[in-house]
């Protein structure tokens, strides 16, 4: 039976609803499954283009490891990060000293991909593979336009939550 994940941006009142891909990536679903509902804080990416994303304090027991990675995801999907504080230590960033999860010693990104032409690649690091564990099977289009506004607004004072939903 599938599973479905709600995406929402808070302040935006936007919402989009995804597909589990428990046959493709498993553990990674299961270990957001178990945890949500899950908030924070959303960022826009600098250099993987049409992305946002929340950088959570790791919630699950164990990591999924790699399962279903991608370099260059498509419009909807959902991808997992797991990165160290070193990880995200460089100051470009611009995660502040003390704010939020982006100051614990490991954080998990839970990122939705909303547009074409994104490509993992970091400067300092490399290849930065993200296991694909959700599709976005309704409400796309609304929230890439929100996401598109919070690159060109800006993402202060909005959160992104993944919770459990209803088959759309």
């Amino acid at each position: 039976m599938a599973r479905f994940i709600s995406i929402t941006l808070e302040s935006h009142g936007v919402q989009c609803i995804a597909r589990l891909l428990d046959d493709a990536a498993p553990r990674t679903a299961a270990a957001v499954w178990d945890a949500l509902p899950l908030s924070g804080q959303v960022y826009h990416a600098k250099y993987a283009r049409n992305e946002i994303y929340a950088l959570l304090p790791v919630f699950a027991p164990k990591s999924p490891g790699s399962e279903n990675t991608t370099i260059t995801p498509i419009p909807g999907d959902l991808c997992w990060f797991s990165f160290s504080d070193d990880d995200l230590a460089n100051p470009g960033y611009g995660y502040a000293e003390g704010q939020g999860a982006a100051n614990e010693s490991a954080v998990v990104d839970l990122a939705l991909f909303y547009g074409r032409n994104n490509l993992l690649i970091n400067g300092d690091q490399g290849w930065v593979p993200g296991n694909v564990f959700a599709t976005v099977v309704v409400g796309l289009d609304a929230m890439a336009a929100a996401a598109q506004d919070l690159w060109m607004g800006g993402v202060r004072g909005e959160t992104l939550t993944f919770a459990r939903a209803e088959q759309p």
